[in-house]
């Protein structure tokens, strides 16, 4: 199989569980004898709402809520077999969207 890059993008509200999926993905990558470059952590997206409290009496006043995407970024360089074999076999949690590009 010939040598090439790996990109692993990982998304999700809690940090301290991208953090940990991170670990793990650079252990069992390293573990092969890859390269591992990262995990690099993107700017947090931050969507804010405002709601108003009541339609009627209380209209001027408003309750905001924010929802924050914490992104990083994993880059395994020089692949084998079994850096690929080891990476489908990892239990990542739930909450943590991971997009593999080749």
């Amino acid at each position: 199989m010939p040598k090439q890059k790996i990109r692993i993008k990982m998304k999700g509200f809690d940090h301290r569980l991208i953090d940990q999926s991170a670990a793990q993905i650079v252990d069992a990558v390293e573990r092969t004898g890859a390269v591992v470059v990262g995990p690099v952590p993107l700017p947090t997206h931050i969507k804010k709402y405002s709601v108003i409290r009541s339609p009627f009496i209380d209209k001027d006043s408003q309750e905001q809520f924010e929802v924050r995407t914490h992104k990083r970024i994993i880059d395994i360089m020089e692949t084998t077999s079994k850096t690929i074999d080891s990476l489908t076999r990892l239990n990542i949690p739930s909450g943590v969207e991971i997009d593999i590009k080749l």
